[in-house]
Protein backbone atom coordinates (compact mmCIF):
# COMPACT_ATOMS: atom_id res chain seq x y z
CA UNK A 1 0.00 0.00 0.00
CA UNK A 2 1.54 3.35 -1.40
CA UNK A 3 1.08 6.86 -0.43
CA UNK A 4 0.33 9.02 -3.64
CA UNK A 5 3.48 10.68 -3.36
CA UNK A 6 5.41 7.30 -3.53
CA UNK A 7 2.65 6.40 -6.32
CA UNK A 8 3.45 9.26 -8.14
CA UNK A 9 8.03 9.02 -7.83
CA UNK A 10 7.17 5.05 -9.15
CA UNK A 11 4.89 6.04 -12.02
CA UNK A 12 6.99 9.15 -13.18
CA UNK A 13 3.50 11.26 -12.89
CA UNK A 14 2.97 14.30 -10.41
CA UNK A 15 0.39 13.74 -7.76
CA UNK A 16 -1.48 16.81 -8.99
CA UNK A 17 -1.96 14.17 -12.04
CA UNK A 18 -2.94 11.94 -9.84
CA UNK A 19 -5.61 13.98 -8.39
CA UNK A 20 -7.00 15.12 -11.89
CA UNK A 21 -7.44 11.19 -12.68
CA UNK A 22 -9.56 11.35 -9.23
CA UNK A 23 -11.45 14.45 -10.24
CA UNK A 24 -11.97 12.90 -13.97
CA UNK A 25 -13.55 9.88 -12.74
CA UNK A 26 -10.75 8.19 -14.21
CA UNK A 27 -9.44 6.67 -10.81
CA UNK A 28 -11.31 5.88 -7.75
CA UNK A 29 -10.10 7.65 -4.70
CA UNK A 30 -9.12 4.82 -2.05
CA UNK A 31 -9.78 4.99 1.57
CA UNK A 32 -7.52 6.81 4.15
CA UNK A 33 -5.52 5.03 6.67
CA UNK A 34 -5.51 5.64 10.37
CA UNK A 35 -3.30 8.23 9.86
CA UNK A 36 -5.19 10.28 7.11
CA UNK A 37 -3.39 9.13 4.45
CA UNK A 38 -5.07 7.68 1.07
CA UNK A 39 -3.03 4.61 0.27
CA UNK A 40 -2.83 2.96 -2.97
CA UNK A 41 -3.45 -0.89 -3.88
CA UNK A 42 -1.98 -3.38 -6.65
CA UNK A 43 -5.50 -2.46 -8.34
CA UNK A 44 -5.11 1.59 -8.19
CA UNK A 45 -1.34 1.28 -9.28
CA UNK A 46 -2.51 -1.02 -12.32
CA UNK A 47 -5.02 1.62 -13.05
CA UNK A 48 -2.81 4.07 -13.13
CA UNK A 49 -0.25 2.58 -14.85
CA UNK A 50 -2.62 2.09 -18.02
CA UNK A 51 -4.20 5.86 -17.73
CA UNK A 52 -0.37 7.01 -18.42
CA UNK A 53 0.20 4.84 -21.10
CA UNK A 54 -3.06 5.90 -22.89
CA UNK A 55 -2.45 9.52 -22.17
CA UNK A 56 1.46 9.22 -23.35
CA UNK A 57 -0.08 7.62 -26.52
CA UNK A 58 -2.04 10.92 -27.06
CA UNK A 59 -5.67 9.22 -26.33
CA UNK A 60 -7.78 12.04 -25.16
CA UNK A 61 -8.63 12.18 -21.40
CA UNK A 62 -12.06 12.07 -22.24
CA UNK A 63 -11.75 8.79 -23.79
CA UNK A 64 -9.44 6.93 -21.74
CA UNK A 65 -12.59 6.00 -19.56
CA UNK A 66 -14.15 4.60 -22.24
CA UNK A 67 -10.57 2.30 -23.05
CA UNK A 68 -10.01 0.78 -19.52
CA UNK A 69 -13.10 -0.84 -18.91
CA UNK A 70 -13.66 -1.79 -22.57
CA UNK A 71 -13.62 -5.58 -24.15
CA UNK A 72 -10.44 -6.41 -26.52
CA UNK A 73 -12.59 -5.85 -29.56
CA UNK A 74 -14.43 -2.52 -28.21
CA UNK A 75 -10.46 -1.78 -27.33
CA UNK A 76 -9.39 -2.19 -30.97
CA UNK A 77 -12.31 -0.22 -32.35
CA UNK A 78 -11.85 2.77 -30.26
CA UNK A 79 -8.23 2.63 -30.47
CA UNK A 80 -8.62 2.80 -34.91
CA UNK A 81 -11.62 5.63 -34.41
CA UNK A 82 -8.73 7.45 -32.25
CA UNK A 83 -6.47 7.03 -35.13
CA UNK A 84 -8.91 8.37 -37.24
CA UNK A 85 -9.39 10.98 -35.32
CA UNK A 86 -5.13 11.86 -35.28
CA UNK A 87 -4.91 11.39 -38.58
CA UNK A 88 -7.26 14.20 -39.17
CA UNK A 89 -5.63 16.42 -36.58
CA UNK A 90 -2.30 15.33 -38.70
CA UNK A 91 -3.85 16.70 -42.75
CA UNK A 92 -5.02 19.90 -40.80
CA UNK A 93 -1.62 20.87 -39.32
CA UNK A 94 -0.14 19.63 -42.72
CA UNK A 95 -2.38 22.42 -44.67
CA UNK A 96 -1.73 24.75 -41.92
CA UNK A 97 2.12 24.01 -42.50
CA UNK A 98 1.74 24.68 -45.53
CA UNK A 99 -0.29 28.07 -45.13
CA UNK A 100 2.10 29.77 -43.24
CA UNK A 101 5.30 28.85 -45.40
CA UNK A 102 3.06 30.89 -48.30
CA UNK A 103 3.35 33.85 -46.15
CA UNK A 104 6.92 34.07 -46.56
CA UNK A 105 5.88 35.22 -49.73
CA UNK A 106 4.75 38.52 -48.92
CA UNK A 107 2.83 40.55 -51.04
CA UNK A 108 2.98 37.89 -53.57
CA UNK A 109 0.59 36.28 -51.08
CA UNK A 110 -2.49 38.27 -52.05
CA UNK A 111 -1.41 40.57 -55.19
CA UNK A 112 -0.13 39.59 -58.91
CA UNK A 113 3.36 39.69 -59.62
CA UNK A 114 2.99 42.71 -61.42
CA UNK A 115 1.55 44.98 -58.44
CA UNK A 116 4.74 43.29 -56.48
CA UNK A 117 7.00 44.63 -59.04
CA UNK A 118 4.87 48.10 -59.19
CA UNK A 119 5.21 48.23 -55.10
CA UNK A 120 8.82 47.18 -55.03
CA UNK A 121 9.79 49.71 -57.66
CA UNK A 122 8.10 52.87 -55.61
CA UNK A 123 9.98 51.64 -52.63
CA UNK A 124 13.24 52.08 -54.55
CA UNK A 125 12.98 55.24 -55.78
CA UNK A 126 12.16 56.34 -52.00
CA UNK A 127 8.24 56.92 -51.18
CA UNK A 128 7.10 56.71 -47.64
CA UNK A 129 6.51 53.73 -45.57
CA UNK A 130 2.76 54.80 -45.51
CA UNK A 131 2.84 55.70 -48.93
CA UNK A 132 3.81 52.12 -49.86
CA UNK A 133 1.08 50.40 -47.22
CA UNK A 134 -1.39 52.82 -48.80
CA UNK A 135 -0.71 51.40 -52.33
CA UNK A 136 -0.35 48.13 -51.61
CA UNK A 137 -3.80 48.17 -49.46
CA UNK A 138 -5.47 49.65 -52.73
CA UNK A 139 -4.27 46.95 -54.94
CA UNK A 140 -5.49 44.52 -52.80
CA UNK A 141 -8.99 45.84 -52.68
CA UNK A 142 -8.50 46.12 -56.56
CA UNK A 143 -7.61 42.72 -56.90
CA UNK A 144 -10.68 41.91 -55.45
CA UNK A 145 -12.83 43.88 -57.55
CA UNK A 146 -11.28 43.46 -60.88
CA UNK A 147 -8.56 40.55 -60.53
CA UNK A 148 -8.73 41.05 -64.48
CA UNK A 149 -7.54 44.09 -64.93
CA UNK A 150 -5.38 44.77 -62.38
CA UNK A 151 -1.96 43.64 -64.06
CA UNK A 152 -2.46 45.68 -67.61
CA UNK A 153 -3.00 48.75 -64.63
CA UNK A 154 -0.04 48.09 -62.79
CA UNK A 155 1.95 47.41 -65.96
CA UNK A 156 0.92 51.22 -67.04
CA UNK A 157 1.85 52.52 -63.43
CA UNK A 158 5.08 50.91 -64.17
CA UNK A 159 5.77 52.37 -67.23
CA UNK A 160 5.18 55.76 -65.53
CA UNK A 161 7.79 55.48 -62.91
CA UNK A 162 10.58 54.90 -66.01
CA UNK A 163 10.21 58.73 -66.25
CA UNK A 164 12.59 60.56 -63.63
CA UNK A 165 9.92 63.55 -64.15
CA UNK A 166 7.24 61.60 -62.98
CA UNK A 167 9.57 59.99 -60.05
CA UNK A 168 10.23 63.15 -58.84
CA UNK A 169 6.50 64.93 -58.98
CA UNK A 170 5.13 61.30 -57.27
CA UNK A 171 7.68 61.69 -54.65
CA UNK A 172 6.76 65.62 -54.20
CA UNK A 173 3.03 64.51 -54.11
CA UNK A 174 4.24 61.38 -51.46
CA UNK A 175 5.21 64.27 -49.47
CA UNK A 176 2.50 66.77 -49.59
CA UNK A 177 0.25 64.29 -48.40
CA UNK A 178 1.20 65.27 -45.11
CA UNK A 179 0.81 68.95 -45.69
CA UNK A 180 -2.00 70.76 -44.31
CA UNK A 181 -5.33 71.30 -47.08
CA UNK A 182 -4.86 75.06 -47.11
CA UNK A 183 -1.20 74.65 -47.18
CA UNK A 184 0.51 77.32 -49.85
CA UNK A 185 2.52 75.19 -51.69
CA UNK A 186 -0.37 73.17 -53.14
CA UNK A 187 -1.11 75.60 -55.49
CA UNK A 188 2.60 75.57 -56.91
CA UNK A 189 2.47 71.98 -57.08
CA UNK A 190 -1.11 72.02 -58.42
CA UNK A 191 0.55 74.25 -61.38
CA UNK A 192 3.85 71.71 -61.66
CA UNK A 193 1.56 68.54 -62.07
CA UNK A 194 -0.74 70.44 -64.58
CA UNK A 195 2.22 71.32 -66.62
CA UNK A 196 3.80 67.21 -66.41
CA UNK A 197 3.32 65.52 -70.39
CA UNK A 198 1.63 62.77 -69.86
CA UNK A 199 2.94 59.16 -71.10
CA UNK A 200 1.51 56.78 -72.87
CA UNK A 201 1.54 52.92 -71.52
CA UNK A 202 2.92 50.14 -73.50
CA UNK A 203 0.86 48.87 -75.88
CA UNK A 204 -1.09 51.65 -76.32
CA UNK A 205 -0.54 53.26 -79.34
CA UNK A 206 -2.68 56.24 -80.63
CA UNK A 207 -4.08 56.22 -77.18
CA UNK A 208 -4.76 59.32 -74.86
CA UNK A 209 -1.42 60.05 -72.91
CA UNK A 210 -1.71 59.20 -68.79
CA UNK A 211 -1.47 62.51 -66.93
CA UNK A 212 -0.04 62.58 -63.41
CA UNK A 213 -3.15 63.89 -62.64
CA UNK A 214 -4.85 61.06 -63.35
CA UNK A 215 -2.20 59.23 -61.25
CA UNK A 216 -3.01 61.23 -58.21
CA UNK A 217 -6.81 60.79 -58.64
CA UNK A 218 -6.37 57.22 -58.32
CA UNK A 219 -4.15 57.06 -55.45
CA UNK A 220 -7.01 59.44 -54.01
CA UNK A 221 -9.65 57.74 -54.48
CA UNK A 222 -8.14 54.60 -53.44
CA UNK A 223 -6.43 55.93 -50.64
CA UNK A 224 -10.40 56.96 -49.62
CA UNK A 225 -10.81 53.32 -50.22
CA UNK A 226 -8.79 51.94 -47.95
CA UNK A 227 -10.23 54.22 -45.37
CA UNK A 228 -7.54 56.49 -44.86
CA UNK A 229 -8.37 59.98 -47.12
CA UNK A 230 -5.53 62.21 -47.97
CA UNK A 231 -7.29 65.61 -47.54
CA UNK A 232 -4.20 67.75 -48.83
CA UNK A 233 -4.10 64.94 -52.18
CA UNK A 234 -7.70 65.83 -52.51
CA UNK A 235 -7.34 69.36 -52.48
CA UNK A 236 -4.31 69.21 -54.93
CA UNK A 237 -6.73 66.97 -57.13
CA UNK A 238 -9.26 70.31 -56.63
CA UNK A 239 -6.69 72.78 -57.39
CA UNK A 240 -5.35 70.81 -60.98
CA UNK A 241 -8.77 70.67 -62.30
CA UNK A 242 -10.07 74.43 -61.32
CA UNK A 243 -6.88 75.98 -62.50
CA UNK A 244 -7.21 73.32 -66.07
CA UNK A 245 -10.78 74.52 -66.66
CA UNK A 246 -9.69 78.05 -66.18
CA UNK A 247 -6.95 78.14 -68.49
Amino acid sequence: MLTIGQVAAYLGVTVRAIRHYHQRGLLPEPARDVSGYRRYGADAIVTLVRIKTLSDAGVPLARIEELTGASPAQFSSSVAAIDDDLKDQIRDLKRRRSRIAELSAGDRLFLPEEVVVLLDRIQEIGLSPEAVRTERDSWILLVAQYPDQVPGWALQKQAMFEDPAFQRLYLTADQAAGWDRNDPRLEALADEVNGFGGLHAPGSDGAEPILALDALVAVALMAAQTGKPVPALERLIELCQSRATAT
